[in-house]
């Protein structure tokens, strides 16, 4: 385990991938939500 730490490759790409499920999470929530509203509006 000391080797994940010492080593900044695997940190960073930890940090990338952590950045990169949270930008897909709130992504996809926007969507969802705009969607949802859409279909809100559409019925009135």
């Amino acid at each position: 385990m000391e080797f994940v730490y010492n080593n900044p490759l695997v940190v960073g790409f930890v940090v990338v991938l952590l950045g990169f499920v949270l930008f897909m999470y709130l992504f996809i929530r926007r969507t969802v939500t705009g969607f949802r509203e859409g279909m809100q509006n559409g019925d009135r």
